[in-house]
């Protein structure tokens, strides 16, 4: 942990800890909210050394049957599990908070927060990234982590926002406004994968004048509770912002998912999670009156075409494997022109073998242990089973890339799938997979003009929706694709299938990755609505109505 992040003594346990780790309560009401339950956070370099042993003990210090006098080193913080009564009041607290919030003028709200949130984060981008490497985020996923922060609060996405929030048009002797309005109170669920960053993004609604209550996920609190409370509050206090503004509690997702629907003090919730648990909490949401903004699976299809530069088209392809592939934005799925599959395929293998595991801390890892691997495997069957070959992978390896069947690694896969017709039988070309296997697929030969239009519908006809991309020279090849994938969220050409960048989105879709309301994740925008205003000055009202 960098010399910045301060580290302060337990208390409130009953025991005399002399260990000094980061605690911290629930935030409710811009008051701290002590809790009698804790939920213990180990590094995850100890987790890698020991996983049966850092299990037991967190698992004996949350349920209280062990109270050292000195914590081991292992463990790096503590957050305080909420009660209910705690959850109902960050509710109250976000409810009576909301509207007097929204009445700061948006420069105040946009504008001034926007910059400093931005400077926050760069103030305090050490301290992020040392929170998501103890979480186990590779340290240069990390990094790009923070990179993604900042872009979405650049002064250039700031100045999108702005031009989105409020439009004003004179007509004669009337103000017409087309303006965006806060929905109220949002609640925020962020996954266990990416909680920080995924914090971080939904924190943006506070601009539209939202009061936000967050939930800090049981597997990694830590994070959460340090970017909300570190990153976010002090911009919000500089601003002036009333108590309720931003609250963030600790807790089980299901009891606290159906406290926000119960509650008639919620106005939407952004649920990040599995497409099918979504789906159905979008269903819940709507027989509950609330706004549902998910954030679900992600199976991005890249495009290669037969002029592509070949060898950066590759050099992408391989932030697939980045975090084994436990990102929901990373490339799961290649369709190449058959003129170039071969080239393709023997530039992918070469980068790679670049690609390695180790501890997070690593400054070249990219490859994050995988705890439960059978998936991987029965995902890796079917595909076989089905006719793909395994071009590199297939076998889980230790940190130091030796073959193990016991290893926490996996190795980056490879399959190669002839044929569109049936390639969407298999599973990993069908479903996101989420760990370490890229299929590659490669239609029969036809005509350029035949497989431009195989290709756009095979990208269109992929249930999820989240990124695509593609890699083409030929400016009308190119066109072709800009007009005709209208699929997802985010959309690249001949560029990083994962780097931010400032104006679009860094999340959102259509599909099984959105829902039916799906579609580019701008929070500020998700979590406020529409409303069109006329002030008129010495307007007769029934000139106005009938023309005369």
């Amino acid at each position: 942990m960098s010399a910045n992040l301060q580290r302060t003594p337990l208390a409130g346990t009953g025991g005399d800890f002399s260990s000094p780790v980061v605690s911290y309560p629930s935030y409710v009401g811009g008051q701290d909210v002590p809790g009698d339950r804790w939920v213990y956070v180990l590094d995850s370099g100890a987790l890698m050394d020991d996983v049966f042993g850092s299990l037991t003990l967190k698992r004996k210090l949350e349920r209280g049957e062990m109270i050292p006098d000195v914590l081991p080193a292992s463990v790096v913080g503590r957050v305080a599990r909420a009660d209910r009564d705690t959850v109902q009041k960050s509710l109250e607290a976000a409810s009576d908070a909301a509207a007097r919030w929204a009445r700061f003028p948006l420069e105040v709200r946009l504008d001034e927060m926007g910059a400093l949130l931005h400077r926050s984060i760069a103030d305090h981008a050490a301290d992020i990234v040392d929170v998501l490497v103890q979480e186990g985020h590779p340290l240069a996923l990390a990094r790009w982590q923070v990179s993604g922060m900042l872009h979405g609060v650049s002064p250039e996405t700031i100045s999108f926002y702005r031009s989105q929030m409020v439009q004003e048009y004179p007509h004669g002797s009337r103000r017409l406004l087309v303006r965006r309005c806060a929905d109220g109170v949002v609640c925020l669920n962020p996954p266990h994968n990416a909680p920080l960053s995924s914090a971080m993004l939904g924190a943006t609604s506070l601009m539209a004048g939202n009061a936000l209550v967050v939930r800090a996920p049981r597997s990694a609190p830590l994070g959460v509770m340090f970017a909300m409370r570190e990153v976010v509050r002090p911009v919000l206090d500089k601003l002036g912002a009333p108590p309720g503004t931003l609250n963030v509690v600790c807790g089980e997702p299901a009891p606290m998912l159906a406290a926000w629907l119960k509650s008639p003090l919620v106005n939407d919730v952004l649920y990040f999670g599995d497409s099918d648990r979504g789906l159905d909490f979008q269903n819940r949401c709507v027989q509950a009156g609330k706004k549902p903004i998910l954030e679900l699976a992600g199976n991005d299809a890249v495009v290669v075409w037969k002029d592509a530069d070949l060898e950066l088209a590759a050099e992408a392809l391989t932030e697939s494997f980045f975090g084994s592939g436990q990102l929901c934005m990373v490339p799961n799925q290649v369709l190449v022109h058959p003129a170039v599959a071969d080239e393709l395929l023997h530039a992918l293998v070469r980068h790679i073998g670049h690609i390695r595991p180790g501890l997070a801390r690593e400054e070249d890892v990219l490859l994050s242990p995988v705890l439960r691997n059978e998936k991987f495997f029965d995902c890796l069957a079917d595909a076989k089973g089905k006719g793909a070959e395994v071009v590199c992978g297939g076998h889980a390896m230790q940190a130091d890339e030796t073959r193990d069947a016991a290893g926490m690694f996996l190795e980056p896969t490879v399959v190669l799938v002839h044929g569109l017709d049936q390639a969407r039988e298999v599973q990993a070309v069908r479903h996101e997979t989420f760990f370490p296997l890229l299929p590659v697929i490669v239609p029969d030969p036809a005509p350029d003009a035949v497989l431009l239009e195989q290709f756009t519908a095979f990208v269109n006809s992929n249930a999820y929706g989240l990124r695509n991309s593609v890699w083409a020279q030929d400016p009308d090849v190119v066109a072709h694709f800009v007009e005709e994938i209208r699929q997802g969220g985010l959309l690249k050409v001949n560029d990083s299938h994962l780097g931010f960048l400032p104006f679009l989105p860094s999340h959102g879709g259509t599909g099984l990755t959105g829902g039916v309301f799906g579609e580019a994740n701008y929070p500020i925008l998700r979590t406020s609505h529409l409303q069109g205003v006329s002030i008129a000055n010495g307007i007769r009202p029934r000139a106005a109505v009938f023309g005369t």
